[in-house]
């Protein structure tokens, strides 16, 4: 036998979180960073710019465990 003060006593669980249009901007921008750090070997850039930027990220690909060659 339910009654509807026990009912209604119930919490509700909703939330409602709301993320700063920075902090989207922030993520998109970090992602972007990683795939030009880790992955990017020609697929946007042109071949020798694609060739500079492997060159100044080369060694920190390493230390991420990312293989180049």
């Amino acid at each position: 036998m339910t009654t509807a003060a026990s009912a209604s006593a119930v919490p509700s669980v909703t939330t409602d979180v709301r993320v700063p249009a920075w902090a989207w901007a922030l993520l998109a921008f970090a992602v972007f960073a990683l795939y030009f750090v880790s992955q990017e070997n020609g697929a946007l850039l042109s071949t020798p710019a694609a060739q500079m930027l492997h060159e100044l990220t080369h060694d920190a690909r390493h230390a991420l465990g990312v293989p180049c060659h």
